[in-house]
């Protein structure tokens, strides 16, 4: 009869701690095991398909190849990303909201946090610069800025918007960079936009470029060093670094400050008319 009730004991412990494994708060949240390395949270352009989108893919393979030996995940943010430009402010709660689900169950787990297009206004306001005129909701708190290892911003359109860039606040001196294609009407108020240069003109240089900038920046500190460059210096920066595949030359980032000429071009490359079908403002 004694051996009968161990045996029940034991097969009721065998059940609680199953049960634990699927109920909510039951057990841990995640182990070091469990984490990542890095993680990138990309907010994907104007109407493409749920995920991180293409610009957001191919930013992320690029920062696999650049840090090799990192376990580096990704998460999509959520959030409507229609022609309506209406989802932003909700991108950027959903974004905060899982920055902080991170920094709370993996806080070793470094963030690079990135957007396309319309998805780079919802890094905007995560990083505390929204849109003149336009108030979308609160930042970032400070206190999970340290958590954010890298951003990366493509097609912005607060370069010609008057807003600050991600680049430019004080939270992230040095660790963000944003990237305009001088052909991209989004971006950049000037002659030889054309649209295409926002839909097509971000893969692969401008995402090789900020996934070296990204790279270096997640590397700061460890054993690991970008393939090709040696170790991070260290503040995590690898000057003079070639940020494109070859054949491309190395485009600089544009920031809102910086005069749009050819200057920003790619060797080799010859801005196309404008398009007459473009219809000004967000894509």
């Amino acid at each position: 009869m004694a051996k009968a009730r161990l045996a029940g004991g034991g097969a009721a412990a065998l059940v609680i701690a199953a049960a634990q494994q699927w109920i909510p708060g039951a057990g841990p949240v995640a182990s070091a095991a469990d984490c990542a390395d890095a993680e990138v949270v990309f907010a994907r352009g104007t109407d493409e398909p749920k995920g991180i989108g293409q610009v957001g893919s191919a930013f992320v393979d690029s920062l696999r190849a650049q840090a090799a030996g990192m376990n580096i995940t990704t998460y999509a943010v959520d959030y409507d990303a229609g022609k309506l430009q209406l989802g932003s402010g909700d991108g950027a709660k959903d974004a905060i909201k899982h920055i902080k689900t991170m920094a709370a169950s993996c806080p070793d787990t470094k963030i690079v946090l990135g957007g396309y297009s319309q998805g780079a206004n919802v890094v905007n306001i995560v990083v505390g610069n929204p849109i003149v005129g336009i108030a979308w909701g609160p930042a970032l708190p400070s206190s999970l800025a340290e958590n954010v290892a890298a951003i990366a911003t493509f097609g912005n359109v607060a370069n010609r918007s008057g807003t600050k860039l991600p680049s430019q606040s004080a939270m992230f001196t040095g660790r963000a960079i944003d990237l305009c294609n001088p052909t991209d009407p989004i971006c950049h108020a000037g002659e030889g936009n054309a649209w295409s240069g926002h839909t097509d003109g971000y893969v692969p240089v401008y995402t090789t470029q900020a996934a070296v900038f990204a790279a270096s920046t997640l590397v700061a500190g460890s054993s690991l060093a970008v393939p090709g460059f040696g170790p991070p210096t260290a503040n995590g920066q690898l000057p003079g670094y070639d940020a494109t595949p070859p054949g491309y030359g190395t485009p600089a980032p544009i920031y809102a400050s910086e005069p749009r000429g050819s200057d920003h071009l790619p060797p080799g490359y010859v801005p196309s008319a404008p398009d007459p079908s473009f219809v000004s403002g967000l894509p």
